[in-house]
């Protein structure tokens, strides 16, 4: 077994988490920010949502509140956009750029656009199969080394592998789905004028910086990705 390879890979996930905790205070930084600063036009996080519903004719969207700071988000399943309570009510360049952000993917749902589709498919098969991960891989061990039967043993290992894998293919497929939200966000604050040019600026920050959350999610999960798939082979070919 190359352990150096393990070794490595578990040295290279550091920067990945540093870049995490960076991005984590980027959005709180500049949600914090913008949060101070309210828009010329008075309207608040809901209220901007509603409008931007109604201008795209989504009646069956319902907006409701949820308990938290930056917990902000769209359930598909219900059709409800769920607005924190800093961002409800509010009508700071922050709020209405978050709740745009989550109008735009009640957008994304009813366009039926296919990146969304494909996340939801994702995320539901992993948190079905989740919990297999584990067991596999300990049956898949016991297979190969007690056993001896090595090539059964090889299947179990590599098929929770692949269960694994779901993760961070989840997070591969978030990241596009929620730029393309946020894009729809802008352009569609923009058609509004909802907010000043300095304003939407402003929101355009706080969007950016949320979506470096998720870049740093989809790094951690691969380079574990990777780090799994190196043990796997260092096992399997010691065959």
């Amino acid at each position: 077994m190359y352990y150096w390879e393990y070794i490595l890979m578990g040295v290279l996930i550091m920067p990945a988490l540093i870049f995490a905790i960076y991005a984590q205070y980027k959005v709180q930084t500049a949600f914090n920010k913008y949060s101070f600063l309210n828009a010329a036009s008075g309207l608040t996080g809901t209220e901007v949502a509603k409008r931007m519903l109604q201008k795209n004719g989504i009646d069956s969207v319902q907006i409701g509140r949820t308990k938290g700071s930056l917990t902000d988000h769209y359930n598909p399943k219900t059709r409800k956009i769920n607005l924190s309570e800093p961002v409800y009510n509010s009508s700071s360049v922050a709020a209405i750029g978050v709740a745009a952000h989550e109008t735009g993917h009640a957008l994304q749902d009813e366009r039926n656009y296919a990146p969304m589709k494909i996340r939801m498919a994702v995320i539901k098969l992993s948190n079905l199969t989740s919990s297999l991960f584990l067991p596999l891989i300990l049956v898949g061990l016991v297979l190969f080394f007690v056993l001896a039967s090595h090539y059964i043993g090889v299947i179990f290992i590599w098929v929770g592998v692949g269960i694994f894998s779901l993760g961070a293919l989840a997070n591969l497929v978030t990241l596009p789905v929620e730029i393309n939200a946020s894009k729809r966000a802008i352009a569609q604050l923009k058609e509004m004028n909802v907010l000043t040019e300095s304003e939407l600026s402003g929101a355009k920050e706080v969007l950016s910086a949320a979506a470096l959350t998720y870049v740093a999610a989809l790094l951690i999960s691969l380079l574990s990705l990777a780090r799994v798939v190196l043990v796997a082979l260092s096992v399997t070919r010691r065959d």
